[in-house]
């Protein structure tokens, strides 16, 4: 088979040549496209990562709307640094972990939480102070550099109480263990770290904004369409596209994305092999239609 696919990056190209059930999987799989403001995101946690030890650690508030994309940064920087095997003593070191804050904000939930995370043996009836003791020791011995908390908006989910214990919490774990916590989560994060001066003085935030029409949002629809496996060029630069994408996702990433990479796999499925707007239109009327 001969086909033109410079439109398509490297990766896309090779896979263009699957059979249409493996093209329609490929074309639904979750995928990583880097510009410019996640980059940013990925420079402020490398600078805090490297930061030399000192008794007040540089902090980060990251927030935004839900699938904006601050996860699947977390998870790029994750990648960047993998936990590693310490033969010598016999254990798994890890630089940078990621915990999710609990659905209220309780110190005990908190630590059995993270002690899960580590895959660490405990009880959880145990006393406060000895899971707290256990996950200290173990964050210590792993040699963690940084301690990254999703979903931390779960902070305002608690009485005025338990969210001053949960703020308590954070300067807790920087101080204690001297090393940058950031906190991940949606705009109520921001509202509840600002409640505690101190807390607040810890963490610079850092707001991912919903995509307006732009260059850069148009880079990166261009992008994310050369990585899918469609064998015909789509009109995924044309402004009328862009504009579609970001009025029926509402400037979301992971709305865009997900429109993008269902239209892909129709069009794979039904042989027409690319994307264009009177596609995108059809799936608006279906959804809206779906949702009546």
């Amino acid at each position: 088979m001969t086909l033109d696919l410079s439109h398509l990056s490297a990766g896309a190209r090779l896979q263009a040549f699957g059979s249409t059930e493996v093209r329609v999987r490929l074309a639904q799989e979750a995928r990583w496209v880097s510009h410019e403001r996640v980059q940013r995101v990925l420079d402020e946690l490398e600078w805090r990562y490297l930061h030399p030890v000192c008794s007040r650690m540089p902090c980060l508030l990251l927030y935004g709307d839900s699938g904006i994309g601050k996860t699947m940064a977390i998870e790029k920087f994750l990648r960047m640094h993998p936990a590693t095997y310490d033969p010598r003593e016999g254990l798994q070191k890890q630089s940078v972990l990621m915990v999710k804050m609990p659905t209220t904000p309780d110190e005990r939930r908190f630590y059995v939480k993270l002690l899960s995370t580590l895959h660490a043996p405990f009880s959880p009836s145990e006393r406060l102070a000895t899971l707290e003791n256990t996950a200290m020791r173990l964050l210590r011995k792993i040699g963690l550099k940084m301690l990254v908390i999703d979903e931390a908006h779960q902070l305002l989910a608690g009485s005025y109480r338990e969210q001053r214990q949960a703020l308590n919490l954070l300067k807790g774990l920087t101080n204690e263990l001297m090393i940058p916590v950031i906190a991940v989560g949606t705009e109520d994060a921001l509202h509840a770290v600002q409640t505690d001066a101190q807390v607040a003085s810890r963490f610079d935030p850092l707001h991912l904004a919903r995509w307006s029409e732009s260059d850069a949002f148009r880079n990166f629809i261009v992008t994310f369409g050369k990585q899918l496996p469609l064998r015909k060029p789509s009109s995924f630069g044309d402004r009328e596209m862009i504009r579609l994408v970001l009025a029926s996702s509402g400037g979301i990433t992971a709305r865009a994305t997900r429109l993008i990479t269902r239209a892909a796999a129709e069009a794979i499925a039904d042989g027409t092999e690319c994307i264009d707007c009177a596609r995108l239109d059809a799936m608006n009327v279906r959804r809206l239609s779906d949702a009546a």
